[in-house]
């Protein structure tokens, strides 16, 4: 595999943590008006990101392959989590 080949799969393998990040960090200014975050909004998508991608990276390292439905409801419960920390949710 050249390095070209190599960067596009790790792009195609991060490109859903990026696309959820954005969602999740975008949709929050609309539904959480009432408590305002105490992080940029490019600062919540990097946070995010990081936690929905350490979230496939550990799916693709205990399955061994990329692709498991298990592996996304992890990114999902990572992302949520890590939004629902930036938000102070615990504050309700």
């Amino acid at each position: 595999m050249d390095p070209i080949d190599l960067f596009l799969h790790l792009l195609n393998f991060l490109a859903p943590a990026l696309g959820l990040a954005a969602l999740l960090a975008i949709f929050a200014r609309f539904f959480v008006r009432k408590r305002t975050s105490a992080f940029a909004l490019w600062a919540q998508i990097a946070i995010t990101f990081v936690a929905c991608a350490l979230a496939l990276g550990l799916g693709l390292w205990f399955f061994g392959r990329d692709g498991k439905m298990a592996s996304y409801a992890a990114m999902l419960l990572c992302g949520a989590s890590s939004q629902w920390l930036m938000q102070q949710g615990w504050k309700a």
